[in-house]
């Protein structure tokens, strides 16, 4: 049985969902760096940047942008970023930057706070993001055992599914566990012990 789909480019639409995230990520990351704010790009995005360092059609496509910002340099931040057309909003607890006036909160710039924990629950902190890994066009992201850390504490699904990304291109192995607490090293051994999930 075949299904009536809308007349639309849906292969064109698929190319644009993928720009305007680079496009989010890459004008978020240049108001920021032109403003001297300190900031990592953290989630999908850098996951994505570390797999193109070794095999790029491994790369996974992902519609969040995360920085990672020092909560001392957040103003600065602020207004950066809205002068660049982001709108601040606080939901849910969470800071984020719309992309326009019409944005929804999945076409925004998630921040995250270094050196505090995401949930209350979580057993480790966000990194510092004074140590950041430049990956060309201006491009900070946090160092490969950060993020790593970072899926880690958090674990879910998209977790797991990024860190098998980065296990699948060879960026972590066994040698990792090394640097881990305990819970981590667990969380670790579970994927490498079974990668295909």
């Amino acid at each position: 049985m075949s299904v009536a789909l809308p007349n639309v480019d849906v292969l064109e639409r698929m190319v644009r969902a993928v720009e305007k995230v680079r496009e989010r990520l890459l004008r978020a990351s240049k108001a920021l760096e032109d403003a001297g704010v300190r900031y990592a790009v953290i989630g999908g995005n850098a996951v994505a940047a570390w797999v193109a360092t070794v095999d790029e059609a491994a790369v996974r496509n992902t519609r969040d942008v995360d920085i990672l910002l020092d909560p001392d340099d957040f103003a600065l931040a602020r207004k950066a970023l809205e002068a660049d057309g982001f709108i601040y909003r606080h939901v849910a607890g969470i800071d984020l930057f719309l992309d326009g006036p019409a944005a929804q909160a999945a076409d925004a710039v998630h921040i995250v706070f270094a050196r505090q924990k995401v949930r209350p629950q979580y057993v480790e902190p966000a990194p510092d993001v004074r140590d950041t890994v430049s990956l060309g066009q201006g491009l900070r992201v946090v160092p490969l055992e950060a993020l790593v850390r970072m899926k880690l504490t958090s674990f879910r699904d998209r977790d797991r599914t990024h860190l098998r990304d980065l296990i699948g291109v060879g960026l972590i192995t066994e040698r990792d566990l090394a640097n881990l607490s305990d819970l981590l090293a667990a969380r670790l051994t579970e994927i490498l012990e079974n990668p295909e999930g």
